[in-house]
């Protein structure tokens, strides 16, 4: 393991990256068997537990569980809550509901984490839009990474898709992170701000990127639980994220089950500049 000189920002081997791959593909097989299993009527205890097996027939382990005292293998976000929705025997999904599932996982040391939103059974066209305008964000936003680029050209392309598809607030008290021997690495990677600022991005590198759009008011609100992040106005959240590594050719998910083929259609879709560069792995 290096740092990158004069940025503090931890540099991966090619077998480390390997390593993140294998830990990601986990993540991405979590979130597949997690988002298959959100009917109505579930328990988001049970979803926790379908994570948990998930993990360990991998032979992983879940980065969250135990991760600064919390109490759960995967983050289970509905409606309001944006993220770090604590998983409970006694909260049930319903149809209609708005769903963010975060996962992350452990090989060898190292780090995968990623999450994405979901409608429980038929939910209403302004819910379906908001999930679709967060998810062409963060392909945005990773269209936009490439060894030599700053850190907040990802955050200016993750703000300008956002403007692109509506009035939505971009959440400015959570951010997206380095990743790779820790799950939450610094520096931060915000989801707004004017491009050209931060850091070089380096090969080797590796970052999670992660928007979260509410369909009001950006500002939020802890429970008291001192973990679940809900919108301070009661609005609908969703949330995405895949770590993603710097490479020669460009950015490699690691997260994806399906190499990137679903990610770069949506980036299409939303005329994402950039996207088609990503390696596919």
């Amino acid at each position: 393991m290096l740092l990158s000189r004069g940025s503090g920002i931890e540099i991966k081997t090619p077998s480390q990256f390997a390593a993140m791959r294998e830990a990601g593909l986990v993540v991405a097989q979590t979130l597949s068997a997690v988002a298959a299993a959100a009917e109505p009527g579930i328990s988001t205890a049970e979803l926790d537990a379908i994570a948990a097996g998930v993990i360990r027939s991998a032979g992983a382990k879940p980065s969250f569980l135990g991760y600064q005292g919390y109490p759960a293998t995967i983050c289970t976000s509905i409606n309001d809550q944006i993220v770090h929705g604590i998983p409970d025997k006694r909260q049930r999904l319903a149809a209609g509901d708005v769903l963010s599932i975060d996962a992350g996982a452990i090989v060898a040391g190292w780090h995968g984490d990623a999450a994405v939103t979901i409608g429980v059974g038929e939910i209403s066209a302004e819910a379906a839009a908001l999930i679709a305008a967060c998810e062409r964000a963060l392909w945005a936003g990773i269209g936009a990474v490439a060894a030599g680029r700053r850190l907040t050209d990802v955050s200016h392309a993750i703000e300008s898709s956002a403007a692109a598809s509506g009035r939505y607030g971009i959440v400015q008290d959570y951010t997206g992170h380095f990743i790779g021997s820790a799950m939450h690495m610094d520096p931060p990677v915000p989801n707004y701000g004017r491009p050209g600022r931060g850091p070089v991005l380096t090969e080797g590198m590796a970052m999670a990127i992660e928007p979260m759009l509410v369909l009001g008011d950006r500002h939020t609100r802890l429970l008291a639980d001192d973990w679940t992040v809900v919108t301070a106005d009661g609005s609908l959240a969703a949330h995405f994220e895949h770590t993603v590594a710097i490479t020669a050719d460009g950015p490699r998910v690691l997260t994806t089950l399906d190499g990137g083929e679903s990610g770069a259609s949506v980036a299409a879709r939303a005329g994402a500049a950039g996207v088609n560069s990503a390696r596919r792995t």
